[in-house]
């Protein structure tokens, strides 16, 4: 290790001398290139190589330094965009245009003194040779094993890296799958909405809390109107809750009652009016067309099922807004006329009860708007 030491300074002392009398080789263009550690350790094992072989011919075909090659930015790290450091092999440019000549003998490097001149000193027959070219290229062959030493361990603490962040990352899915995690999702805009609600109510009470320091009744008037303004919205959220219970959808997993419409299927109840028509029945027609329309009705959970409800109440059911109510009341009026009024009942009776009943079971407006018109003016007629 001492000698390693040795050369090494003395390399570097001569190479400064050596730029002292000589410029050094003009490193190729692009200074540097982004070379990963990968790239680096193999442009190590190319430098070795290089090394060997000068030290071997010591021509100039072999010595060029412009087979060094470009300087390299390596990162430090593992990471995406890690921070890199620069290797500059300037000094082995310089070693290699030095290896092209022959070593120095030892008179050629210190000179013989002059016949008049001073005996050396004791410290000067004391200093240690300079070293020759090729144990500069001996160093140079060492540092550059250290270097590819130090790339390996480099190489080695990413890999563990990589495989510890890999296997932290299997925990985090492993703990995310979890029964405890599996309802996780991003925060929707109504989340993000109502977040910035609240925070905006928390500013308020703080200002009022501000304004009740300095004025007593304003931040009391404040505190009062909220809470006043908390109350009527609850009362009215509870009264809109309320009313849409009346109609609202029952469960999916509750069946009907065995004497509820809905209990039989409407394509049931509408293959029986189309054979009463048939028969000329058209009184038992229409009641059998109302009643499949009531069933297709409650089985899309307009209502909760009950046999027990006269037609009228099924009509209440119905929100006024529904653009279903009116061709709803325009066939149980016609049902209540011929079935419990005792009218009598046509084919025409029957056909637009029918249409009526294929409005409301296909759901479509616009086809009971149109058998409503065609109820009007079959009654102006």
């Amino acid at each position: 290790m001492r000698v390693l030491l040795a050369c090494t300074v003395a390399l570097t002392a001569s190479l400064a001398r050596g730029q002292a009398s000589a410029p050094a080789p003009a490193p190729p263009a692009g200074h540097w290139r982004e070379a990963s550690l990968e790239e680096y350790r193999n442009h190590l094992l190319n430098l070795s190589a290089l090394v060997d072989a000068c030290a071997k011919a010591r021509d100039m075909k072999t010595c060029d330094p412009s087979l060094v090659g470009q300087d390299d930015r390596v990162p430090l790290n593992s990471a995406p965009h890690a921070e890199r450091r620069l290797v500059r092999y300037g000094w082995l440019r310089v070693l290699l245009s030095k290896a092209q000549d022959a070593d120095e003998t030892e008179d050629e490097t210190h000179g013989k003194p002059a016949s008049g001149a001073h005996k050396p000193t004791a410290e000067a027959t004391t200093r240690p040779p300079r070293p020759t070219t090729s144990q500069l290229l001996q160093a140079a062959g060492a540092r550059l094993t250290q270097d590819l030493a130090q790339a390996d361990s480099a190489a080695a603490t990413m890999s563990e890296t990589a495989a510890s962040h890999a296997e932290e990352r299997d925990a985090m899915k492993q703990v995310l799958a979890g029964r405890d995690f599996r309802n996780l999702r991003a925060p929707t805009a109504r989340d993000s909405a109502l977040e910035k609600l609240g925070n905006w109510l928390n500013r308020l009470m703080e200002s009022a809390q501000k304004l009740q320091a300095h004025s007593a009744w304003l931040g009391r008037a404040i505190v009062g109107g909220f809470i006043l303004a908390v109350c009527v919205g609850l009362v009215w959220a509870l009264l809109q809750l309320e009313r849409r219970w009346r109609i609202r959808l029952v469960p999916e997993g509750d069946a009907p009652g065995p004497g509820a419409a809905s209990a039989r299927d409407w394509q049931l109840w509408l293959k029986d009016a189309r054979q009463a028509a048939a028969e000329g029945a058209w009184r038992e027609a229409i009641h059998f067309a109302y009643w499949a329309a009531i069933s297709r009705l409650e089985s899309k959970r307009l209502w909760p099922a009950d046999r027990a409800r006269t037609p009228r109440e099924y009509l209440a059911l119905v929100a006024a807004e529904d653009p279903r109510r009116s061709g709803l009341a325009t066939l149980t009026g016609n049902f209540e006329r011929t079935w419990y009024g005792g009218r009598a009942a046509s084919e025409s009776d029957y056909q637009k009860a029918e249409e009526l009943a294929a409005g409301l079971i296909s759901g479509s407006a616009a086809g009971t708007a149109q058998a409503d018109a065609g109820t009007s003016t079959g009654g102006a007629r």
